[in-house]
Parts: C-alpha cells; sequence; structure tokens
C-alpha cells in the first residue's frame, strides 16, 4: 500500500485536540535509566524451553506456549504447558496447558485478542487461546499441511501458514489459509514452494516474501494472496537466517548456514526493485539467532549458535551470548551488551515498554556426536538506549479507555453512540510511536476485525504524533460501545471504543 494515499481534513476543535495531546505526554519517547544497551536477567520460567513460542498479547503480557523441555536428541517429547510473563512484575506463572503438546509450532495473534497455535513437529492440528479465559480451545485441523514451518496474519485478517504437505519424500512445500470469522482452513492452490518454506515476510503493500530452499537452492518469490499467485523475486545465500522487515520496507537477510559453511553476512531486498544487495556483516556468523526489529529502526540481534572447526576437521557449535545492532540508515551492525547467557532457538518478543523479552533457548557446546546442549528456562531483558513505548490511542476521557478520540473524516463528527460509523465509512484518529517516514503500516482493528489503512503519517500540526485514516470494515457488530485497537511492529496500542450501526 502506499503510506500517504489521502490526508483528511481535521474537523476537531483545535483545542480540543491540543488538550488530548498533553494527556499523552507520558507516551512519549523518553530516554531509558536502567542499564541502556544490556541485559539484565528478569524471572526464570516455569519450565525449559527451546522451540516453543512468544506472543505479546493485548494487556501487555507474553505468553510461552510449548516447546521441548531440553535438546531435542533422542526420546525427547515436547511439552503442552503455557505460561505467562507479565512485565510489571518480571515473572512467569502458568498458564491453561494446550490441548495438544507441541513444539516447532507457530503462534500468531488475530485482530480479536485470540492467539492462533498450529502444527508443530509432525503435527496438523490447531488450537486457539484466549487471554480472557486464560484457556486453550481445539478448532481442527488443517486439510493438507502435516507439519507447519510458519504462519503470518494477512492484511484482510486471514493467517497463511505454510509447511509440509503430505508425506512424500522428498518433502513437498504447501500452504492454508486460516479464516478466523469462519474457524475454517482452505488449502492454497498452486503454492510454489518445493520443498521448506524457511521464512514469510509480509511486506509493506500486503504481498508475503516467501523464502524457500528447494534442489537448485534458496529462492525468493512474492506471493499476493488477493490474486493467488507468485511472481519471481530473486536469489538468496544462506538457509536458516533471521529475516526481518526494516522500517524503510526492505528486508533484511542475515546468518544463516548452508551446506558450504555458517555465514556472518548479511543482505537486504528491494520490494519495489526486486534488487538483493550485500550490506554490512555481522561481527560472527550466527545461526538460530533471534532478530528484532526495534522502534527506532535497528534490529536486535542477539545469540544463536557459532561453528567452530579445528585443522583436523573437528567442528563444534557453541551457543553465543553476543548480539549486535543493525543500523539501516548505514548498512552497518555495531556490538551491544553480551546476554547473561549463550542461547539459540530462544524466543524474542518486544514489549510495550520498548525493551525486548529473551526467553529459553539451548545453551552449551557440542557437536552432532556429542551433543552437549541443555535447554534453557532463564529469561533476559535486553534495554536500548531509548525506550519509545507501545502507542498509544487517546479518548475523551483523557485516560484511554471509553470512547475514542475517533472522528469521520468527512463530517468531523465523533463516531460515538449519538453519531454511530456504519461499514464503509473513514474514520480519523492520532496515535504515538510510529517510525517517521517508515512506511510499514499499522494495523486497525474495529470489532475485531482488521480495517483498511488509507493513510498513516504526521498529524498535522503536532509534530511527534501521527494521524491514521482507516475504513470501517464490513460485518463489525453493531453497538454503542466497538472496541478500536492499533498495533504497530506487534506491539498493540490500548483499546478505545467507537458507536457502529
Amino acid at each position: 500500500m502506499q503510506r500517504a494515499t489521502k490526508r483528511f481534513r481535521v474537523f476537531l476543535h483545535a483545542g480540543f485536540v491540543s488538550l488530548l495531546i498533553l494527556g499523552a505526554s507520558s507516551s512519549a519517547t523518553v530516554a531509558t535509566a536502567q542499564s541502556p544497551g544490556n541485559f539484565t536477567a528478569t524471572g526464570d520460567m516455569t519450565a525449559a524451553r527451546n522451540m516453543h513460542t512468544a506472543t505479546l498479547l493485548p494487556n501487555g503480557r507474553v505468553l510461552i506456549a510449548g516447546g521441548f523441555p531440553a535438546f531435542p536428541i533422542g526420546p525427547v517429547l515436547p511439552v503442552a504447558s503455557a505460561e505467562l510473563y507479565d512485565p510489571s512484575t518480571g515473572t512467569f506463572t502458568a498458564t491453561g496447558d494446550m490441548t495438544t503438546a507441541r513444539a516447532w509450532h507457530a503462534a500468531v495473534l488475530l485482530a480479536d485478542g485470540r492467539v492462533l497455535i498450529a502444527g508443530g513437529d509432525s503435527l496438523a492440528s490447531a488450537e486457539l487461546y484466549d487471554p480472557a479465559t486464560g484457556t486453550f480451545t481445539a478448532v481442527g485441523h488443517l486439510t493438507i499441511l502435516t507439519a507447519v514451518y510458519s504462519a503470518t496474519v494477512l492484511n484482510d485478517g486471514r493467517v497463511l501458514i505454510t509447511g509440509r504437505a503430505g508425506t512424500s519424500v522428498p518433502a513437498v512445500a504447501g500452504a492454508e489459509l486460516y479464516d478466523p470469522a469462519t474457524g475454517t482452513f482452505s488449502p492454497v492452490a498452486s503454492w510454489a514452494g518445493e520443498c521448506c518454506v524457511l521464512a514469510l515476510t509480509l511486506l509493506a503493500d500486503g504481498r508475503l516474501l516467501v523464502a524457500d530452499s528447494d534442489d537448485s537452492g534458496d529462492t525468493l518469490e512474492l506471493y499476493d494472496s488477493s490474486t493467488g499467485t507468485f511472481t519471481a523475486a530473486g536469489v538468496s545465500i544462506g538457509s536458516q537466517y533471521a529475516t526481518t522487515l526494516l522500517t524503510n520496507g526492505e528486508v533484511l537477510f542475515a546468518g544463516g548456514n548452508d551446506d558450504g559453511g555458517w555465514y556472518r553476512s548479511a543482505e537486504v531486498y528491494d520490494a519495489t526493485t526486486g534488487i538483493l544487495t550485500a550490506t554490512g556483516s555481522m561481527a560472527v556468523a550466527r545461526q538460530f539467532e533471534s532478530a528484532t526489529l526495534l522502534p527506532d529502526g535497528t534490529v536486535l540481534m542477539a545469540g544463536g549458535g557459532l561453528l567452530t572447526c579445528t585443522e583436523n576437521g573437528v567442528c563444534m557449535t557453541s551457543a553465543l551470548d553476543s548480539a549486535e545492532l543493525y543500523n539501516s540508515a548505514t548498512g552497518t551492525f555495531s556490538a551491544t551488551g553480551d546476554m547473561a547467557a549463550g542461547r539459540f532457538q530462544q524466543t524474542a518478543v518486544l514489549l510495550n515498554s520498548g525493551q525486548v523479552l529473551i526467553a529459553g533457548g539451548v545453551t552449551g557446546i557440542g557437536s552432532g556426536t556429542a551433543p552437549n546442549f541443555a535447554a534453557l528456562s532463564s529469561a533476559e531483558i535486553y534495554t536500548p538506549a531509548v525506550l519509545i513505548p507501545a502507542p498509544t490511542l487517546f479518548s475523551l476521557s483523557g485516560d484511554g479507555t471509553g470512547q475514542g478520540a475517533i472522528w469521520n473524516g468527512l463530517t468531523g463528527q465523533i463516531a460515538s453512540p449519538d453519531n454511530p460509523a456504519i461499514a464503509g465509512d473513514v474514520l480519523s484518529m492520532y496515535t504515538t510511536s510510529l517510525f517517521e517516514g517508515g512506511v510499514i503500516p499499522p494495523q486497525v482493528a474495529v470489532g475485531g476485525q482488521l480495517a483498511g489503512v488509507l493513510y498513516f503519517g504526521d498529524a498535522p500540526g503536532y509534530p511527534g504524533y501521527y494521524q491514521v485514516n482507516f475504513r470501517v470494515p464490513s460485518g463489525v457488530a453493531p453497538g454503542p460501545a466497538v472496541p478500536v485497537r492499533l498495533t504497530y511492529l506487534s506491539r498493540p496500542s490500548n483499546a478505545v471504543t467507537i458507536g457502529v450501526q
């Protein structure tokens, strides 16, 4: 999509808007007072985990689910347990168990605030976690997939899930769509992947960049979910790399390996030109590291496995405790603080505070014949030099709850119970904490359904604040207090309400 398609005139009284902005001063960018650029220990998880999932919930807590309790060599079985991390206390507490033990599965936050958890090691089932009840509910089986590699929420609210289709050897890749409105799965026709979809990246224009491994190497393709078509996008080096959508719309590929060795090199892909370009290299070669886009536009690369070999050909993998930051403006990596523990296959979640939660993973040093590795229950927090909190939506009360300061883009009237919006209306609102000049669009959920974002950018006359115009989706249940929430860089804002008829 285009970042600036149309800006609507602001009809709200200037003094009223000023009061809203002044009341939101606590959400502005603030410098941190705690160990900038360093990692600090937080509470331990209730169990050691690797190949688990971590999902930021609308209430600011993090859902940790499943995983292996030890390094998965031999008869190590996944677990069904789940727990919640509370950033306000720095502690983990158990929540209800999943309906099925899972590891190496996918988890995504849906527009209605629930979490879809799908697949696992040779699993084709799926379930939903409801934060309101703390319970998991099975939602049936995928139609063609027998294992899941990744899942991504599309701009229309559906979830694209990729994985292995069937049981043939060599493996054949496939994909299907989950529709939260109907709770059903449907296969994607003519999926182009031949073997193993290594990464899915939702681009700023709504297309998916698919990194796929096959006999000819690791290829990049673009998938348009609106038409169900693929186009070739180029070739990338390596595999098992970390991929990150940058605020300028490019995609960073960093680290990984293939049969010829492990990489510290990185590349950026520009979807507007179709060109893959080398960028700066990391300080060390990493595989299975975590990559987290920070609100200031840099990318935190943490941990991973490092392969070292002796002259006689004995190779060992060690868990790295180092981390570095990628700056897309300069195309360079620079060192930041070290983690408290070396780890790979960990999870990393950007919290509402602007900090990053690193949890679990594998530590140790070993080889295929001597796998001296152990799963971790420990967790730690990375604090950037500047903390940028999650976006804030404004309400008429000034406390960020209740009736939202969201107005009809044509009439200027607040979308209230007395002047309710209807499907197709274009509404406008102000928010905070978007990246200045960035092209990644925020997502806006109205009544649990994703709305089409028409414009996002600077709020006229209010530096540091941003305007978002969106269209009310059809099918929203009418009412005087329909919730509206904005999500940006995977962090949800507070919820306010509007009237809908």
